[in-house]
């Protein structure tokens, strides 16, 4: 698979250690779900109707398009969809990407993502209408609605797509999405520990990217070389570690992937 496509997909989620998920009792093809755990994190799905967050957004893409999603549902990257670690699904948020004040309404379907400081996973599509396809990451708020007063409904609504202005304010501080051009040069593994390098790109916005996809394997940045490249890695991590994720990497596409120190 070329890195150009690469760029713009996420990879294969981990796999949640789980039950299967609970329907809601009285709403039939509605899912809520059992406690699960994620890189030794256990998450508590549940109807919070009054969900409204500020975070972290990323997508993804072509390596999930026509895949199951967390729900039993075909993943398609061209509907306005997303996935979310603990709303029910389907169930319905308002999105809105506060770097650049777009809104739209999408329909949670699967679940992550698995990354500390991420609230929701769009479609790529819901990422396009977004803005967020482009740099990655954006910094937006989550709210939780009920389209025409449904709980939950099966099929989607017209996207509603609002353009504002100017940014939109945070209603509560959330981290700023750094370039990766602002982060320090990445220090040597510690002893005993290794990095995953996936790529190197020319371009600065494909790079940070595919970091940003690449957070559901671990800690993953995009640093310039100094030469007009920029290194895409995972890590620092153990070694042994290291040599397990390069194999899921490689299999996952990236097969110029390999373990440096």
């Amino acid at each position: 698979m070329s890195l150009l496509l690469a760029a713009c997909a996420s990879q294969p989620k981990p796999k949640a250690v789980s039950t299967a998920p609970a329907s809601k009792p009285g709403v039939p093809g509605v899912k809520i779900g059992k406690p699960y755990q994620v890189f030794g994190v256990t998450y508590y799905p549940e109807d919070d109707r009054g969900y409204d967050r500020t975070g972290i957004a990323s997508w993804y893409g072509p390596t999930f398009h026509e895949k199951a999603t967390a729900n039993g549902e075909i993943y398609n990257q061209d509907d306005v969809t997303a996935a979310h670690k603990t709303l029910p699904m389907p169930s319905w948020v308002e999105v809105t990407n506060l770097d650049n004040g777009r809104q739209l309404v999408v329909r949670i379907n699967d679940r992550g993502p698995f990354v500390e400081g991420r609230i929701i996973d769009l479609s790529r599509r819901s990422a396009q209408l977004l803005g967020v396809d482009r740099p990655g990451l954006a910094r937006v708020r989550v709210k939780r609605v009920f389209p025409d007063g449904d709980w939950a409904r099966d099929t989607a609504p017209q996207p509603r797509l609002v353009s504002a202005p100017a940014p939109v304010a945070a209603p509560v501080a959330a981290a700023p999405v750094l370039a990766a051009a602002a982060l320090p040069a990445p220090a040597a593994a510690a002893p005993g520990t290794r990095f995953v390098q996936v790529a190197a790109l020319s371009d600065e916005a494909r790079a940070r990217a595919l970091a940003s996809v690449l957070g559901d394997y671990g800690p993953a940045s995009a640093m310039p070389t100094g030469t007009g490249l920029w290194r895409v890695r995972i890590g620092p991590v153990a070694e042994a570690q290291a040599r397990m994720l390069v194999d899921n990497v490689r299999a996952a596409g990236y097969t110029d992937a390999r373990v440096v120190p």
